[in-house]
């Protein structure tokens, strides 16, 4: 490749949206940016005590116009001219209702301040109730209609939300054309599409969260869903029927589209799909390795040649899709419903009291020390088989054996528990997690030949990272670049725009590498396999009681 190209990739998170912009012959990095959701920041249209939590379409259109613009103000001009493709990753499972447009109701006068017309963000977990009754439905059919997600749906997924904000809205339902993951609206709304029946549905949001297996000719059949409550009668005929890989185009810029963001309407787009399975190939996943996306959540993605698969079901897990991550292969998905999360929740418990520091840039330094002070104090910590242990379950449990009513607890606190040693626990307790997901796929028969850690707890979290290879047993790599999956979508763009033939050339091309290995402690890891027993005892204890 002797011209200059360039290519954009967008990485929709919880908090924030960032993009890059990627030079396409070797993945440098040219510029990047940020914005955070200023009505998510507000913390409008959520009630945490009910688990809601809903994010308005003007905080992605937003910020999908800043950080783009923002990137091309800092490159410069003449490199928009250059661009030649874009792709977006976004959180998953996080739909919304669409009109007739495919504009979602939150953009229309009426709904604006609905929560129920706004995207239903992946940790919202209103609908538990559903997801029981779609988990008991199934049972009797003679089809498992749920053997390629697992055999468990989750309340994180898109019929659950769907079937619950038909139930608490009429409103809502009535004006209802289509219910649309966040990674197909994104590529639609770029390409221009004014027409519902239009939108492009990855397989990746499809097969993962919506139940769409080729082994179904599509979705389940009408009658799966009829008789699971009426008002879902006829929907999948509102819902696209084909499905496509992300390395495949969703069609080009349109015109108003090119114009705000100061591109050409020769930029392709490529088809959307879940930040964590961009995020593996921007990671540069191998077949049998775990790339753990370690955010908020953990994301834990597997790719297993098709051939080599053969006929398995692995239970518990988030879905195993052909294609979903890289074509050729089969992608398998799990992940824990709370990583950071745990951490950043335990340093506000420590943070409360400065709410009393009148000194804003006070408060503020001490906020940011508390995580990597802890860390570094609980690294120093004697490792003592009656040290306190927890279970991660803050926010539920995603895998393996998804289950939203599930709670954390730490155990053995005493008066000489201070911050670090609950902090030690906390950290262990996300480790422990991890390795239960492990362990499922080596029941199953799916090996784990090692761990890509990406993420901002991966890059920045030392003493995680060394107590996940302790617990793991096995070495964790980290991948060096910092916006690993804006970077997979990148490279997306680049094979959906024909820069290369296939995903696998453009992550050989654009991949960063790794910078850095964490191999387990022997007597360390002689300690945990001791502690995992315990954690797995204890939360055997938890689940019985709950």
């Amino acid at each position: 490749m002797s011209q200059d190209v360039y290519v954009i990739g967008v990485d929709y998170g919880s908090d924030s949206v960032r993009s890059v912009i990627l030079d396409a012959r070797n993945g440098a990095e040219i510029a990047s940016s940020v914005f955070e959701y200023p009505r998510w920041k507000k913390g409008l249209y959520c009630n945490a005590g009910v688990n809601q939590f809903r994010q308005h379409p003007l905080d992605y259109v937003e910020g999908l116009e800043f950080t783009v613009k923002n990137c091309l103000e800092k490159a410069g001009p003449e490199l928009a001219k250059k661009v030649k493709g874009i792709s977006v990753d976004t959180t998953g499972s996080t739909p919304v209702a669409v009109d007739e447009t495919g504009t979602p109701l939150a953009l229309n006068p009426q709904f604006a301040e609905n929560p129920n017309a706004m995207f239903v963000l992946w940790k919202d977990h209103t609908s538990i109730k559903e997801a029981n009754e779609i988990n008991a439905h199934a049972t009797k059919f003679e089809t498992n209609y749920l053997q390629y997600v697992g055999g468990i749906y989750s309340s994180e997924w898109f019929w659950a939300k769907l079937l619950h904000v038909f139930r608490a809205d009429e409103a809502v339902r009535n004006a209802t054309a289509s219910w649309v993951e966040h990674c197909d609206w994104l590529p639609f709304l770029l390409t221009g599409g004014t027409d519902v029946k239009d939108i492009k549905r990855g397989v990746c949001s499809a097969g993962h969260k919506g139940l769409w297996a080729k082994e179904f000719n599509g979705f389940p059949p009408n009658d799966f869903f009829a008789t699971l409550d009426p008002l879902l009668n006829g929907f999948t005929a509102k819902l696209p029927a084909d499905t496509y890989a992300a390395d495949q185009a969703a069609g080009n810029l349109s015109a108003e589209w090119a114009e705000r963001l100061g591109l050409s309407t020769d930029v392709v787009v490529g088809i959307g799909a879940f930040d964590a399975h961009m995020g593996a190939v921007g990671g540069q996943i191998e077949p049998y390795y775990l790339s753990k996306v370690m955010g908020t959540s953990t994301c834990d993605m597997l790719v297993v040649p098709a051939g080599e698969f053969g006929d398995k079901l692995v239970r518990g897990i988030c879905g195993q899709v052909p294609g979903s991550v890289i074509p050729a292969m089969i992608g398998l998905e799990a992940g824990q419903s709370a990583f950071g999360d745990i951490y950043a929740w335990f340093k506000n418990l420590l943070a409360w009291p400065l709410q009393f520091v009148e000194d804003a840039d006070l408060r503020k330094s001490i906020e940011s020390r508390i995580i990597k002070e802890l860390s570094e104090a609980a690294a120093k910590l004697p490792l003592h088989e009656d040290d306190e242990l927890a279970v991660d379950w803050l926010n539920g449990r995603r895998t393996p054996d998804a289950s939203q009513l599930l709670k954390g607890a730490i155990m053995g606190l005493n008066l000489g528990s201070d911050a670090p040693a609950i902090f030690k626990a906390l950290v262990e307790a996300s480790c422990f997690g991890a390795r239960a997901i492990v362990d499922r796929f080596i029941e199953e028969g799916v090996p784990v030949k090692g761990l890509i850690g990406v993420g901002g707890v991966a890059k920045k979290s030392p003493y995680i990272m060394q107590v996940m290879a302790d617990v793991m047993n096995m070495p964790i790599k980290i991948h060096k670049s910092e916006q690993t999956c804006a970077t997979g979508a990148a490279m997306f763009a680049a094979t959906a725009a024909g820069i290369y033939e296939n995903v696998g050339q453009a992550m050989e091309a654009m991949g960063q590498g790794f910078d850095v290995e964490y191999h387990p402690i022997p007597e360390n890891v002689a300690y945990y396999a001791k502690r995992m027993e315990q954690y797995n005892a204890f939360g055997k204890f938890i689940e019985e009681t709950k």
